[in-house]
């Protein structure tokens, strides 16, 4: 498996600019670009700020792009009728011929009004729950015959989703794994992918995992994990593009790749499109 380069996109003054970011990733070197799925995010630390549905974005980058895998980062699976989910991430794999990617989670309800503002369920367990089976009725529909399931929050009755999805059995679905909790990294390893998390802290956001960590979690991948199947596990970060930078950039993202991931995500969280459309046309920080 080759190591890729990805960009995490968080949001954009208009929808236009974010697919035009799309078409510039393609043309600067990148291999994927990843965009959020919340309905609105608002915080005490950020008021509303512009926000549009990923899926209709991904369309449109999808007719616009010829090589660019696209995908969420990351879909809050419990707050979604995994049916619907089903169908729009097929509907975006046939746009594409097979460029997409679904990263998943019990989503962040404390900060997407999508749960908070609408009644949503914000305990974590029952968020977990939602997760675990709305990805299985997630898969079970993606092999295009008929699917039945019975869960807790979810059934459906033998349906049949047609036609599947280009990408054979299904579309990848990433999972974040909070490290070092065995149940959640459970959860992730059934997977095509580990997105890592360490834990929230009770004030702030936590610190991205150093490649130390990620060696250890790819030691626990290989221990645990039954499947032989391809499995990613993402690294996310902030680097330099400018050119008296670029062997630092270069050194940071080598040392996760030597540890054990698979991607390399940058991360933007500029609200609006100038400052990660700059760093875009800089290039990924390959090393290979």
């Amino acid at each position: 498996m080759s190591f890729r380069y990805g960009f995490i996109l968080n949001a954009g003054k208009t929808a236009e600019s974010i697919v035009e970011v799309a078409i510039a990733a393609e043309e600067h070197g990148w291999d994927g670009l990843f965009i959020a799925d919340a309905i609105g995010i608002e915080t005490k630390e950020f008021p509303a700020f512009p926000f549009f549905d990923p899926w209709v974005l991904m369309g449109a980058m999808a007719v616009r792009t010829r090589r660019l895998v696209l995908g969420t980062m990351l879909t809050a699976v419990p707050r979604r009728r995994p049916w619907k989910l089903a169908r729009e991430v097929v509907t975006l794999d046939h746009l594409s011929h097979g460029r997409v990617i679904l990263g998943t989670g019990v989503g962040a309800a404390e900060d997407d009004g999508g749960f908070y503002k609408v009644g949503e369920a914000m305990d974590l367990k029952t968020r977990a729950d939602r997760l675990d089976e709305g990805l299985q009725v997630l898969a079970g529909l993606m092999m295009g015959e008929p699917f039945s399931f019975r869960g807790e929050h979810f059934k459906v009755d033998a349906m049949t989703l047609l036609p599947p999805p280009v990408q054979r059995p299904r579309v990848p679905l990433w999972v974040v794994g909070v490290w070092p909790k065995p149940k959640s990294m459970a959860r992730a390893l059934l997977w095509d992918g580990l997105i890592p998390q360490p834990p929230t802290p009770a004030e702030g956001y936590p610190e991205p995992f150093a490649p130390d960590v990620y060696r250890e979690i790819k030691i626990y991948v290989e221990e645990h994990r039954k499947s032989e199947s391809p499995f990613d596990i993402p690294a996310s970060g902030t680097t330099s593009g400018a050119k008296k930078d670029r062997h630092k950039a270069r050194d940071q993202v080598q040392a996760y790749a030597e540890a054990g991931a698979t991607w390399w995500l940058e991360a933007s969280f500029s609200f609006d499109t100038s400052a990660p459309l700059k760093r875009i046309r800089q290039g990924p920080p390959r090393f290979d």
